[in-house]
């Protein structure tokens, strides 16, 4: 099993680099089009998740066997919270694009990490 981190701020332009690299681990162990596409989205939302949540920073972890797995972890909270539908409606995108889909909350009860595999 191999292991892919980067930590990134939470800010448009890294989005499509986030984008391109998990699209090309997703290529690396033979999901199709279809499933690489969703699992994109499952990053990309979790970012929007953490940044709404008030975080300015976050690192994904990608771990690399038979599966891909992913955890996206809030680093810096400095930003605004944006208390929102559209936690909600990323979270059901969430599961409905990968099913099991674990949110790890803070004393608060808010998001501060969320792990998925494909």
């Amino acid at each position: 099993m191999e292991k892919f981190s980067v930590t990134l701020p939470l800010t448009g332009e890294y989005l499509t680099t986030v984008r391109l690299t998990t699209g090309g681990l997703c290529s690396l162990v033979g999901f199709d089009v279809d499933f690489a596409e969703d699992f994109k989205v499952c990053v990309t939302e979790s970012l929007l998740i953490l940044k709404r949540n008030g975080y300015t920073s976050a690192t994904i972890d990608y771990t690399i066997g038979e599966a891909l797995g992913c955890t996206v972890t809030g680093q810096e909270r400095a930003g605004e919270q944006e208390n929102s539908v559209e936690d909600e409606i990323s979270r059901a995108l969430l599961s409905a694009l990968l099913g099991d889909v674990d949110f790890d909350l803070d004393e608060n009860g808010e998001v501060r990490g969320i792990r998925f595999e494909g």
